[in-house]
């Protein structure tokens, strides 16, 4: 089970690097109708605002990036390639618009609920391995886009383990097409 510890909205209130790396090793926790479901957190990446060009806040406030936008400790869930769900942690102080991507958990608690959104999935390392898979194992869409990780919604970020520096590799982000090679992925090595 998950830390009764939530993280607060202060711990998010800070640049986007530093909680995508303080970020590993915490629990994420979504609860439906249908059980809950939580894992611990391995790989992140940051995203440091408008001033950065892969950051979805160079176009500012749109319908899509409301979110992006703060408070801190806000989930920012978006759509991408017309298929799969993405969540990120909104970082830094409301209407600046940077967030960290949760690419990547370690399943913890419902897997057989993950199981069942995931069957394709042969084995349980590939139930939560990537960003879309992990929202298709833990059942988030655009319904939690807007919701507090801070333990007031359905969805939250739990205190865990903090992951040692010399546990941690830091490189450059991937998926993206724009300023690629800034060292902002942070993952648990294995």
């Amino acid at each position: 089970m998950p830390s009764s510890v939530v993280l607060p909205a202060t711990f998010y209130n800070r640049d986007a690097n530093l909680v995508a790396r303080d970020l590993l090793g915490a629990i994420l926790t979504v609860e439906h109708s249908t059980g809950m479901v939580a894992g611990r957190v391995t790989e992140t990446e940051a995203y440091l605002g408008p001033h950065d060009p892969a950051c979805h806040a160079v176009v500012g406030r749109t319908p899509r990036t409301w979110h992006l936008f703060g408070p801190p400790g806000t989930a920012y869930v978006y759509f991408i390639y017309g298929m799969h769900w993405c969540v990120n942690a909104v970082t830094r102080e409301e209407g600046f618009g940077s967030a960290v991507l949760i690419r990547a958990v370690e399943p913890l608690v419902g897997l057989d609920l993950m199981r069942s959104r995931r069957p394709k999935a042969r084995h349980e390392i590939e139930l939560c391995n990537g960003p879309a898979k992990l929202c298709a194992a833990f059942g988030i869409n655009r319904a939690l886009d807007g919701k507090s990780l801070t333990g007031t919604s359905a969805i939250s970020i739990h205190e865990g383990v903090r992951v040692h520096d010399v546990d941690v590799i830091v490189g450059p982000r991937i998926g993206i097409r724009k300023a690629v090679e800034w060292p902002l992925r942070f993952r648990v090595r294995t």
